[in-house]
């Protein structure tokens, strides 16, 4: 297989891109935003929207010619299916408080971290909790759920007609896998949900052609396979999963640290750090925050290139962004974000912004006990200030992979390897200059004893 067609659907936005195995280039076909429905009995994304955005750009792949399709999505995510294969409820956005509602009665219920190695979250972000406060909060049409199908799989199934399960998208924070035995959890019987899961498959299966009416949709062959599927940030990792031990951080809405092959740490499960499962079924320590969500509200939408001045003015001021925007997740629980040594504009923000995502990334690369050179994939990527800064804190070698996804050519190597040789497109030393290095100890300092001014 050589050009593979990829859905790609993230928290913010939504993406058709096709790769080619050949040479490992990357073409973005068509690009939506993921916006997130406020009517209806809550917050839910539009699967019809997202379907038609599929099929349309689906016909722009099949125009390149494709030998497969695969697929990649957030996390925390799941569709329940009724017996026809429609919505018994609408897809809940994780960022609703409804769960919170029967907290007390879901953590009376869930496992704990030994089992599963999912930390307690807030709101949607233990897909468990979603599944337990829809069941409650909407009995009848709980009733009517056939498949309970996490998001990956979902689309597959749109596009196969085969329902089935998968571990990088159960392993991913969910409480409902245990990945230590690579079997679900404790929960899903406790709760007998046994029969709404269908069977687990390997994100590289083939599930099947494409379903008749979608080719008839798309002018894909019919015979054109459908993978499984697998989680957006575990599609980061299928590139490096031969590099061991490494650290990889997979970059966009959030900022996922993983270790493949590190030291043995324990695990904090208090500060955002987890188990997530890779695409060959393997428990690897994570930790995050939500880096790209928190930079992007630092700097109002309006990212620029900071220059050298900027970067010199906010280390010789020792100006710093302090955690954190989203208290609820990240390795600072409970911390409010705030400034010290005065509030930066334009390019300084951006250089301080850019210096607290590396600050936070480093930190998050300590506790899932990564070692050995770091990767940087998606978003931050192609940010220099960053890549510097990343580098000094954790006194290793950085390679940027450019401001490319990541998750695109993971999910399509799915398909069968690359054939050219991957590109690095920025390697970064730590500094040694005391401006850069000091700038570390004092943040780290800062942040220990950090209350943010009301």
């Amino acid at each position: 297989m050589r050009r593979i067609a990829v859905l790609d659907i993230g928290k913010t936005n939504a993406k058709v891109l096709i790769v080619d195995l050949a040479t490992g280039a990357e073409e973005v076909l068509a690009r939506t935003p993921n916006a997130v429905v406020r009517d209806g009995p809550y917050p839910h994304h539009d699967l019809d929207m997202l379907w038609d955005f599929a099929l349309s750009g689906l016909r722009l792949a099949a125009e390149r010619g494709v030998d497969a399709v695969s697929i990649t999505t957030h996390g925390a995510a799941c569709v329940l299916v009724d017996a026809e294969g429609g919505l018994a409820l609408p897809m809940l956005d994780y960022e609703h408080d409804g769960p919170d509602l029967l907290a007390a009665a879901y953590d009376a219920v869930r496992p704990g971290f030994a089992e599963t190695g999912s930390p307690r979250l807030p709101v949607g972000l233990n897909l468990g909790a979603q599944v337990f406060w829809l069941s409650r909060a909407f009995p009848a049409e709980f009733a009517r759920v056939r498949n309970v199908l996490m998001l990956a799989q979902y689309w597959a199934f749109r596009l196969s007609g085969v329902a089935v399960s998968e571990a990088t998208s159960l392993g991913c924070h969910t409480d409902l896998w245990n990945p230590w035995e690579g079997r679900f959890s404790s929960l899903v019987s406790r709760m007998g949900w046994e029969g709404v899961f269908p069977p687990v498959r390997k994100a590289a299966d083939v599930l099947g052609p494409v379903l008749p009416a979608v080719a008839e949709a798309t002018g894909l062959a019919l015979g054109t396979p459908v993978l499984c599927g697998i989680h957006d940030s575990n599609a980061s990792l299928v590139p490096h999963l031969g590099e061991a031990p490494c650290g990889v951080l997979s970059t966009g809405t959030w900022m996922i640290v993983m270790a493949l092959g590190g030291r043995a740490v324990e695990l904090d499960a208090s500060r955002d750090v987890l188990v997530n499962v890779n695409a060959l079924g393997q428990p690897v320590p994570t930790a995050r925050f939500m880096g790209g969500r928190e930079m992007e509200e630092i700097m109002g939408g309006r990212i620029v290139e900071p220059s050298d001045g900027d970067l010199l003015g906010v280390l010789e001021g020792r100006v710093m962004a302090m955690p954190s925007l989203h208290p609820g997740t990240g390795p600072f629980p409970g911390k409010r974000f705030g400034w010290a040594g005065g509030e930066p504009e334009g390019g300084a923000r951006m250089a301080a912004a850019s210096f607290y995502a590396a600050l936070m990334g480093a930190e998050c690369l300590a506790l899932a006990g990564a070692e050995g050179p770091v990767i940087v994939e998606g978003a931050f990527g192609g940010n220099l200030a960053f890549l510097r800064m990343l580098a000094t804190a954790t006194g290793r070698v950085v390679r940027g992979s450019g401001q490319g996804a990541g998750t695109g050519l993971g999910a399509a190597l799915l398909a069968g390897p690359l054939e050219a040789e991957g590109v690095v497109a920025v390697e970064v030393r730590p500094e040694a200059d005391p401006l850069w290095t000091g700038y570390v100890g004092a943040w780290r300092e800062a942040v220990a004893r950090w209350t943010a001014p009301r």
